[in-house]
């Protein structure tokens, strides 16, 4: 069965004057000579992304889509009139986003995460950006401390909410970020707490004490390499300890206190040194 605004497997089977003539063995595809491989031949497979024409033709190319159906995507609006908006989908073939799914007015020249999915009622590709209707908040195949691949969708009173593994929502509290963050930017990130009813907190830094062991290499590492020094403390803002190691005040000050109590370091306010053998004793 042809998936629809999907890539498929697909075997040559003849020629036309307007393309190749592709099937899975039961519906037949166009696929433009435009689009045609070099040295393909009736017979060969080829893998071909797939989606419907306005004429009701399955179409064919072997371009690569900005996004197929089922993914979220950062699109950009290429046209609007009173029904609705088109975005550039990296194809000859635009998206269209209908007026009732744009979650505010769309129009030319801006850009959205959307969802795409298909029209039950012409299998044609649409695109929506009211992203809450697709995500999944009943099953949530996730854990606290879990490494994610996030997609930043808009900033919220609150913070960022990003899309999570192409699957889920969630929300990147404000007051937890020292970095500037854009709609459309893809970001590695860790879930933080799952609350009930399925609302997902994120955070940029990883979570457990594990990372806290790999920032104590990483901070006695980058002392060593600054003459035994680094002008850091525990009265440093926040954006001088994020700007240096990536990493939160507090997630900081547990390091460095794990570093004091093992006799490693002598912390001030505003500096950390490293101890050297005879100062230890």
């Amino acid at each position: 069965m042809i998936a629809i605004g999907q890539y498929n497997d697909l075997r040559i089977i003849t020629k036309t004057e307007a393309g190749l003539i592709l099937t899975e063995g039961d519906k037949d595809v166009l696929l433009p000579y435009v689009d045609v491989p070099k040295n393909a031949e009736i017979g060969d497979n080829l893998n071909v992304f797939v989606y419907m024409h306005k004429d009701g033709r399955l179409m064919a190319t072997t371009k690569k889509p900005l996004a197929c159906v089922g993914d979220f995507a950062y699109l950009t609006v290429v046209d609007d009139d009173d029904k609705g908006a088109f975005m550039d989908l990296g194809l000859d073939k635009d998206i269209f986003v209908p007026a009732r799914e744009q979650k505010r007015p769309m129009f030319k020249g801006d850009r959205h995460v959307v969802y795409v999915f298909l029209d039950e009622s012409n299998d044609r590709m649409v695109a929506s950006s009211r992203l809450t209707n697709f995500v999944e908040e009943v099953e949530i195949d996730l854990e606290e401390g879990d490494e994610v691949s996030l997609l930043i969708v808009d900033r919220s009173d609150m913070g960022y909410n990003a899309i999570i593994d192409n699957k889920y929502i969630g929300l990147l509290y404000t007051n937890e970020l020292f970095d500037e963050l854009n709609p459309g930017e893809l970001r590695k990130g860790w879930i933080k707490k799952i609350r009930i009813g399925g609302k997902i907190d994120l955070s940029l830094q990883p979570m457990g004490y594990g990372h806290i062991l790999d920032t104590k290499d990483s901070l006695l590492e980058e002392l060593k390499e600054s003459g035994g020094t680094i002008s850091l403390g525990d009265k440093s803002s926040p954006e001088e300890i994020y700007h240096r190691f990536k990493i939160s005040k507090n997630a900081f000050k547990k390091v460095i206190g794990g570093l004091y109590k093992d006799r490693l370091i002598i912390i001030s306010d505003h500096e950390i040194k490293l101890l050297i053998d005879d100062e230890a004793e």
